[in-house]
């Protein structure tokens, strides 16, 4: 505990019921009640507002039958009304069920059964497709369809916070994994994980009292509601970025004199490739602080965000839905030791450990385990899969391959399940991707397996050129890299690309990379 801001030790030690994902919420609304809360367009919340409407509609969901305990899925993505409908469920004790704008009709009718959902709050654009496989309680956010107007519903209720005691054992969420290499599983994040996470990460990333943010990363994903709900928990205020579009982020980061940005490398990317003018039209001198996640930047990218913004402390940080935030890279460490996700962050403790399950050297690649308090109860109806994910004195592990450095710095250097055995060694996707995109005509890669009769897999690269490059033949990469790759580790096959397939998370989905009907060499 010694390792927690000052400020922070003494709600950590209270019991669990002490604080809760709508504690801060409450707090904010007495002490500063017209301070504003949440930015939707013209459209702007106090702390008072969103904790009425957020009462209203917590008073309404249990009028309509809802018991505490009882799930609800949310439809919406980045807009005003996202982190009111997330305090009321946890005002009613009813948890959370993210689903993401971009996910088909059969995949979101996997989630409402799986979970057992028994409500729906849905972005009204999306509400007639999926009427059909939606649970009793259907209701529709911002236009005409069917289902309950949500408007209508919040006028009709009392603005009375029922207070339904939690503890914090108690489920706040039921978050789905994004499912890059199958079916995505529940998982169980409890009231008191999510609530420090939401006060720490307030204080390491400057979101909280008075502070401008924008959420940028959508938040149906686990780090992008984090990063949009925790102003709301801490007296800041969320600047909402609808949908991914770095013109507008840039926008509105002028426009709001934002502070903080949470962004995935994929978005530091398509900044970059606006072009210069576009950043000096922005007046984004109040911005101070940048932080990564989804995969560690890679270093010729990291080094144009250090350039570009040389007043902005640069954070990488690594977690997963699972795990909550794992490490974090401070500004101090960002070009000494660019490629780590850092060291282990507040209450977090780490091993690496070898296939035969001992602790690997410093500097060993092996499988990465931390232990904290944010580590998820386990996934939903899978009890297999959850005790296999864990060590006998709690541990998690999500499958990850990482090296730690004898001053506690981690490099992630894979996937374990994406390991490429070429030949019977191990090429390691992440350092092939890192030296490809020091090209000066690569702007993204991935790099995968695919079956080969006689090497049993063939390293292949899929390439996105830079705007206004030609595709980079495979003899031309291959001439590159073979400078500072070793032979074995070399693409036999390059295969240009528009883009890359990615989640809404931003990570790659390297299965559909794997899949015979990607495209061919």
């Amino acid at each position: 505990m010694e390792d927690l801001p000052e400020h922070l030790r003494s709600a950590a030690r209270q019991r669990p019921t002490a604080r809760s994902m709508v504690s801060g919420l409450r707090s904010w609304a007495r002490a500063a009640p017209g301070r504003t809360a949440v930015v939707d367009g013209d459209g702007r919340l106090t702390f008072a507002a969103l904790h009425s409407r957020s009462n209203r509609l917590a008073g309404r969901l249990l009028a309509a039958g809802l018991r505490p305990g009882d799930r609800v899925a949310v439809l919406l993505g980045n807009r005003l009304e996202h982190p009111e409908v997330a305090a009321a469920l946890g005002k009613a004790g009813l948890p959370m069920v993210p689903i993401g704008v971009r996910q088909t009709v059969p995949e979101i009718e996997f989630v409402l059964a799986h979970s057992g959902a028994r409500a729906l709050v849905v972005r009204h654009d999306r509400a007639e497709e999926l009427a059909p496989v939606a649970p009793d309680v259907l209701l529709r956010v911002g236009g005409p369809g069917p289902g309950l107007d949500y408007e209508d519903l919040l006028a009709g209720g009392r603005d009375v916070d029922p207070e339904v005691p939690v503890t914090g054992d108690d489920t706040f969420c039921v978050q789905y994994t994004s499912g890059t290499t199958g079916r995505p599983k529940g998982a169980l994040l409890g009231q008191a994980g999510r609530t420090l996470t939401a006060e720490l990460a307030a204080h390491e990333w400057g979101l909280g009292d008075g502070r401008v943010s924008v959420a940028v990363a959508p938040m149906s994903h686990g780090a992008g509601f984090m990063f949009g709900y925790a102003p709301v928990l801490t007296g800041g205020t969320v600047v909402m970025l609808p949908s991914w579009d770095p013109d507008r982020l840039l926008d509105l980061a002028s426009r709001e004199r934002a502070q903080s940005v949470f962004l995935v490398p994929t978005h530091a990317q398509a900044v970059r490739d606006l072009g210069a003018d576009a950043l000096r039209g922005r007046d984004l001198t109040a911005l101070d602080t940048l932080y990564f996640n989804a995969s560690a930047l890679p270093v010729p990218l990291k080094e144009w965000v250090l350039e570009t913004f040389p007043g902005c402390g640069v954070h990488e940080l690594y977690g997963s839905t699972e795990g909550g935030v794992v490490t974090n890279l401070r500004p101090p460490d960002a070009r000494r030791r660019a490629g780590s996700v850092g060291r282990a962050w507040y209450r977090t403790r780490l091993r690496i450990v070898r296939d035969d399950g001992t602790r690997a050297a410093p500097g060993e690649p092996g499988e990465l385990f931390s232990s904290s308090p944010f580590l998820m109860k386990g996934y939903l109806d899978d009890a297999e899969a959850s005790a296999a994910c864990r060590t006998a004195d709690g541990f998690l592990s999500v499958g990850d391959v990482a090296t730690i450095d004898d001053e506690g710095y981690v490099r992630i250097v894979d996937r374990k399940k994406d390991v490429i055995i070429s030949g019977g060694l191990n090429v390691y996707p992440r350092e092939v991707e890192e030296a490809a995109l020091a090209h000066p005509d690569v702007a993204e890669c991935a790099v995968v397996g695919l079956p080969d009769p006689h090497w049993g897999e063939v390293v292949t690269a899929y390439v996105v050129p830079r705007p206004g490059r030609a595709p980079l033949g495979a003899g031309e990469l291959t001439a590159f890299l073979r400078e500072s790759l070793s032979g074995y580790k070399l693409p036999r096959q390059v295969r240009t690309v528009p883009a890359l397939p990615r989640n809404s998370a931003g990570k790659v989905l390297r299965r559909e990379l794997r899949e015979p009907s990607a495209p061919p060499p």
